[in-house]
């Protein structure tokens, strides 16, 4: 656990292009070693983060442009 915590410290994590620019809704994203994504809140960047295997993230994009993760 301690190596994926530091991979997310030193992860180069970018501002969603879909994320408002309101500053709500703000997602940050990063690609981390092993082909992997971590997904945090901007507005929290030491809150919780989920880390998608590259299948998974293609899922989970594809799922959120079909619309069935609701509004």
């Amino acid at each position: 656990m301690d190596h994926l915590n530091d991979e997310l410290r030193e992860a180069a994590w970018v501002k969603s292009s879909y994320s408002g620019s309101s500053g709500g809704d703000c997602v940050e994203i990063a690609h981390l070693p092993g082909e992997r994504i971590g997904v945090r809140d901007s507005k929290d960047p030491t809150g919780p983060t989920l880390v998608f295997s590259a299948g998974e993230w293609t899922d989970f994009s594809q799922g959120m442009k079909d619309g069935r993760f609701g509004t």
